[in-house]
């Protein structure tokens, strides 16, 4: 195989792991709380990282690429970003059922594509404008329920899964700039280099926060560690592959690939959770892949 389109399996296999990860981490939300599942992700998947990292350098026989302060500061920005948006995914999840906020985050690729017309000067064709306000009316349609009245508990978890999906895009455009950031390296090191010092950073940031504002929610997350240790794992494997993705194309091109985590959710919902997906909600998540899927063809 093209060594370009590695790219590929790797984000089928990322987002196959991200969606069992997602699952493993709801089931934490309730006994350890948003903060304290969002962090198990980081505290308990640095050592799978750093286990990584050694095996690539022992079978390279190299050590890793050194990070300067512009690598560093595109890693803060990436794990800033994540943590936020993972603790904003995970609220909504305690709203609304595992697809739909899946969905919701999925609107990222759309995101992507506003911030590139607003902060880099990218312009925006008529036809990108359409799949934008078509992905948009989707997410519309999947929030609004027959007797529904607008209000906060309505719009709340659509809020919270959009700006997750804002903060997923932002971290993606962070820890690619990063990967592409080291002096030198081939990609493999470089991507799993990205992720260590990644993890490292969101473990910091959050461990501290929590030493501070939340220690019941870390020493729950001890307690419960034979969960955590599985949502580490399995976060460690779907960000060491995105991160692979990340370093051999585009984030766009990842992320647009990685929409089939939307119809692995729905699956997963209502085998495992047994929730019920609306014919609406259908629709809308329909609406929401057809969009930012007619985007990124149009944009690539």
């Amino acid at each position: 195989m093209n060594l370009v389109l590695l790219w590929i399996p790797a984000t089928i296999a990322a987002s196959l792991l991200q969606t069992a990860r997602n699952l493993t981490q709801r089931s934490l939300t309730d006994a350890i709380g948003v903060v304290g599942a969002t962090q198990v992700r980081f505290l308990y998947g640095l050592p799978f990282a750093l286990v990584f990292l050694a095996v690539i350098c022992l079978v390279g026989g190299r050590a890793p690429p050194m990070a300067d302060g512009r690598t560093l500061l595109f890693v803060l920005w990436g794990s800033v970003t994540q943590i936020a948006a993972t603790g904003l995914m995970l609220a909504a999840m305690r709203e609304r059922s595992f697809a739909v906020t899946t969905a919701y985050t999925k609107t990222e690729p759309v995101q992507v594509a506003i911030f590139g017309a607003l902060l880099l000067g990218d312009a925006l064709s008529p036809l990108k404008f359409a799949a934008i306000a078509v992905a948009t009316a989707g997410v519309v349609v999947m929030s609004w329920r027959s007797g529904d009245r607008a209000g906060a508990a309505v719009l709340r978890p659509a809020v919270l899964g959009i700006a997750a999906g804002a903060c997923f895009a932002l971290s993606a455009v962070g820890f690619r700039a990063a990967i592409l950031a080291f002096p030198d390296g081939d990609f493999l090191i470089r991507a799993t280099s990205a992720l260590t010092l990644g993890l490292a950073c969101s473990t910091a940031i959050l461990v501290c926060y929590m030493l501070a504002a939340d220690r019941g929610a870390l020493l729950a997350s001890l307690a419960n560690w034979r969960r955590s240790l599985a949502a580490g794992f399995l976060g460690a494997a779907a960000s060491q592959f995105w991160f692979i993705g990340f370093a051999l194309t585009s984030a766009a091109n990842v992320r647009t690939l990685g929409l089939l985590e939307v119809p692995l959710a729905q699956i997963a919902s209502r085998r495992i959770f047994a929730e019920g997906t609306s014919g609406r909600e259908i629709v809308g998540m329909a609406m929401i892949v057809g969009g930012v899927g007619a985007l990124l063809a149009l944009t690539v």
